[in-house]
């Protein structure tokens, strides 16, 4: 869905947004209304406005879309990471931990929710997959590696870039649970990840945008060539997105 929004919001196959405009329901019509379209706004006024947008019986949460120019088949030009943003994102992840003896100890005291080795291993095979992040030390990855088609597409393979297979349990494992966010590039080199909730203070939702969009800048690929970062969109759960100025 995110990335959905991120094509919308950019620009392109208008034909294929109007057709798609009937599909919609009579609330997002109505809020999509109110939206600028394709003109970016002041991060400060597109988070007034988004937060507009907050009419649902549910907190939504408010993701941001970037799109960049690089080649994404590149392997030099791939932009995955991780960071924690200022205020968090809204909600308590919950950490699956590979590790055994000490480490596991040291896992549970920190707040793993789910910590195990082998078993933990077979759970997964058998398809439960109750977590959110998947971190696991360096000795485990013969017994995580088979687990790649299963975690890899769901974006939890834990991986040395990302910080998820480490030594240090108890600091990765503070860190997501105090909002650490991943975020890789997806096959048409747009970013997407969330960074709030709707009933945010829109001071807390600039900050976390704006640490985000600074962070992005920083991990521009040497060999991209051209403008980096061509368009920026936020949006909710479900709401229109809305153009972001650089």
């Amino acid at each position: 869905m995110p990335e959905r929004k991120a094509q919308a919001s950019h620009g392109g196959g208008s034909m294929k947004e109007s057709g798609s405009m009937a599909k919609r329901s009579k609330r997002i019509r109505a809020l999509a209304a109110t939206a600028p379209g394709k003109q970016p706004l002041p991060l400060a006024e597109a988070v007034k406005l988004l937060k507009t947008f907050n009419t649902t019986k549910f907190e939504q949460s408010v993701e941001i879309a970037m799109r960049l120019g690089i080649e994404p088949k590149q392997a030099d030009q791939q932009v995955r990471n991780s960071i924690v943003l200022p205020h968090g994102i809204g909600r308590t992840l919950r950490v699956a931990v590979f590790a055994k003896g000490d480490k596991a100890a040291e896992a549970q005291a920190a707040g793993a929710d789910i910590v195990g080795d082998a078993n933990l291993a077979a759970d997964i095979k058998a398809g439960k997959l109750d977590f959110d992040v998947c971190i696991a030390t360096p000795d485990m990855m013969g017994v995580v590696g088979p687990l790649g088609k299963i975690l890899g597409p769901r974006g939890m393979m834990p991986s040395p870039r990302a910080g998820t297979v480490t030594m240090d349990v108890t600091k990765v494992i503070h860190e997501y649970k105090a909002g650490k966010v991943e975020f890789r590039n997806d096959s048409g080199g747009n970013v997407h990840a969330i960074v709030g909730k709707l009933n945010f203070t829109q001071e807390q939702l600039c900050e976390n945008i704006q640490k985000f969009i600074d962070f992005i800048i920083t991990l521009k690929p040497a060999t991209a060539k051209g403008q980096y970062v061509k368009g920026i969109a936020i949006s909710a759960t479900m709401s229109p997105g809305i153009r972001v100025q650089l």
